[in-house]
């Protein structure tokens, strides 16, 4: 028998609210190799994405088999006056200009690692990126992270390091022009 495809949706902050434990759930499964450091515990992440849910234009994209959540992918704008870049080593400065239309954050996607390396994290990706009015988007990731390669093969390219958070690790930024090209179905 062959896995349903999971249902997409979008939720802004005020209907992902109710999702938050979920959310830490799928994190927690996907991430259960990090959990040892503390950066990456249910509650710190919890406390973080208390605040993405802040963020002007949050979009968060789910998708479930079933009523099970099997992973998700969220972001919101940046504001002209964003941390975002905060200590960022970059080549080029006009890359840490924001005006607070033109980049979205790509802040997580995760899959419960049951449902890993089937094309989800590819299929969250395009859709929460594929309607975006924002020029780019910009994402952090570990160089030791596995995704990485995907990302660059996804069309993202490496823009510079920092490290957001006094307890985080120090993350390779990237940064894919918008809109996307997606393939035709």
């Amino acid at each position: 028998m062959t896995p349903r495809e999971p249902t997409l949706a979008h939720h802004d902050a005020q209907h992902a609210d109710p999702l938050r434990d979920e959310l830490i759930d799928v994190h927690l499964d996907a991430r259960a190799d990090l959990l040892d450091n503390p950066f990456y515990s249910g509650q710190r992440f919890g406390e973080r994405l208390d605040n993405y849910l802040l963020s002007p234009g949050f979009d968060l994209v789910t998708a479930r088999i079933g009523e099970g959540l099997i992973g998700y992918a969220f972001g919101g704008t940046l504001p002209a006056n964003t941390l975002w870049w905060r200590g960022a080593e970059v080549t080029d400065p006009d890359v840490i200009r924001e005006t607070g239309q033109r980049t979205f954050a790509f802040r997580e996607i995760l899959v419960r690692r049951a449902h890993q390396r089937r094309g989800h994290a590819h299929r969250l990706h395009d859709e929460l990126l594929g309607a975006r009015p924002e020029e780019r988007a910009t994402l952090l990731v570990r160089d030791d992270n596995p995704a990485r390669e995907l990302y660059l093969r996804w069309g993202w390219h490496l823009v510079g390091h920092l490290q957001p958070f006094p307890d985080s690790p120090r993350f390779e930024a990237m940064v894919i022009p918008l809109p996307l090209v997606l393939p035709l179905a």
